[in-house]
């Protein structure tokens, strides 16, 4: 298994990077945006999956290590294979996937080309309750969203995943500009939309 790579990028364009990697050139597909943010001459570092089949070796790249775990969770899916997998991740984050998956909306993967409404709906069930890891990632790395963030908080006050985000949505859309940016006042406003009784495990 090919895990990552480190090279000099040869070459960078649409789906497809280049990485020269002990004087041999790797191909790789990536997404879009990434293939944007690596430069010609200058050195990279790609977290990758192979792919091996009968009759082709595929490398993937990835620029996150949550993006490549979302990867392999998707590749998992009945009818999601690598190419449509990449397209997922080249039309949404990982936390918007997560967000989607969280609050059952198949709708977000139906815009992924190659992604019928059936799949689209099978990614949402497959998906649920695996990708917890994700917005906890972007928590610890300082990438997280006051919103993410606040979610975060409520769940681990005891709310279900969905009742939590649905909470930050409703407070997000009442809130002031500067209560959006403000997690305490997030977090007020949304606890305002919660009750007790809607924690996990309540007997309610």
């Amino acid at each position: 298994m090919i895990s990552s790579v480190r090279g000099i990028v040869l070459a960078a364009a649409g789906t497809t990077a280049v990485i020269e990697v002990g004087g041999v050139g790797l191909q790789v597909t990536v997404t879009p945006g990434h293939a944007l943010t690596l430069r010609v001459g200058t050195e990279a570092t790609v977290r990758t999956t192979l792919i091996v089949r009968e009759d082709d070796l595929s490398l993937y790249g990835f620029a996150e290590a949550e993006e490549l775990a979302v990867f392999d969770i998707l590749r998992g899916v009945t009818g999601v294979g690598p190419r449509s997998a990449m397209g997922v991740l080249a039309t949404l984050t990982p936390i918007e996937i997560a967000r989607a998956v969280a609050v059952e909306d198949d709708g977000a993967f139906r815009k992924v080309s190659g992604i019928g409404p059936k799949t689209a709906k099978l990614i949402v069930v497959s998906l649920a309750g695996k990708l917890g890891f994700v917005a906890l990632t972007a928590v610890a790395s300082g990438k997280a969203s006051v919103s993410t963030s606040v979610i975060e908080a409520l769940i681990g006050l005891g709310y279900p995943e969905r009742l939590a985000i649905q909470a930050v949505d409703d407070a997000v859309e009442s809130a002031s500009a500067t209560e959006r940016e403000a997690m305490p006042a997030l977090l007020r406003l949304a606890l305002a939309n919660l009750g007790p009784q809607q924690l996990a495990g309540s007997s309610s």
